[in-house]
């Protein structure tokens, strides 16, 4: 009987871990998910207008849909401050464009590519990635 457990645990543990693996491929799309979380690469920078500045071309972010269905937070590598709850628009069939989008703050994302210049109370991030 314990046997048997055991290898029903196993079982268990192999089907749980293909289905996460499969169900945050590439080709997700952020626009048509309701849940979406996905890690884009790439080059990635922070500057607070003081003493931190961090830049790196081998970064990431990692970007997931919060309850809300609009609302995504922005999970960045290399010790950078996390962007939380920031509020988007789609537009176009598969592209997210935050809402306030000025010159000095605009993040862009889709299915492949996330490009970040976002700037709040003299910091500043930036990002070019893609997936």
């Amino acid at each position: 009987m314990k046997k048997a457990i055991k290898i029903l645990g196993v079982l268990m543990l192999l089907v749980f871990t293909a289905l996460s693996f499969s169900s945050c491929s590439r080709d997700d799309d952020p626009t048509n998910n309701d849940f979406f979380a996905g890690t884009y690469k790439g080059k990635v920078s922070y500057n607070d207008g003081g003493s931190t500045n961090i830049s790196t071309d081998n970064g990431s972010v990692f970007v997931t849909k919060i309850a809300s269905g609009t609302k995504y937070n922005f999970a960045f590598s290399n010790s950078i401050p996390d962007l939380n709850g920031i509020e988007f628009n789609q537009q176009g069939d598969h592209t997210l464009v935050m809402i306030g989008s000025t010159g000095t703050s605009y993040i862009r994302i889709d299915n492949n590519e996330l490009k970040i210049l976002f700037m709040k109370d003299g910091k500043t991030w930036t990002a070019n990635c893609t997936r």
